[in-house]
């Protein structure tokens, strides 16, 4: 039995799930909004948080971490350290807004934009 396992499954399998949320977490990272559904949105939400408390600490381990996370992406990872972490400095949570935006026209899906504050 698998106990105190969170998290959506949003009907995928393990490995396009976990692709998945590191896609959009890179998304919102480089671009600083997306427009997804509610329930990615709100999976990612943390994720995103968690990267920019890492690169709020900013020490080589941080930045170890954050690699680790994101290893094809260096301009992210610089990103994230040099313009969102001390942009972010004065604020210990809450980086990420999320704002609805209606339904989807083909499914009536909950379509959000996840941003960063």
């Amino acid at each position: 039995m698998a106990h105190r396992i969170g998290g959506r499954k949003l009907s995928r399998k393990q490995g396009p799930r976990i692709s998945l949320f590191k896609n959009l977490t890179v998304s919102v990272i480089r671009y600083e909004r997306v427009k997804t559904t509610e329930a990615k949105a709100k999976e990612i939400s943390g994720r995103v948080e968690k990267m920019i408390t890492l690169a709020k600490r900013g020490d080589i381990a941080a930045r170890r971490s954050v690699v680790a996370n994101f290893p094809n992406e260096p301009l992210v990872v610089a990103k994230l350290f040099d313009e969102i972490a001390p942009k972010y400095a004065d604020r210990t949570s809450g980086f990420t807004r999320i704002v609805r935006l209606g339904q989807r026209r083909g499914d009536a899906a909950e379509m959000v934009q996840i941003e960063l504050v």
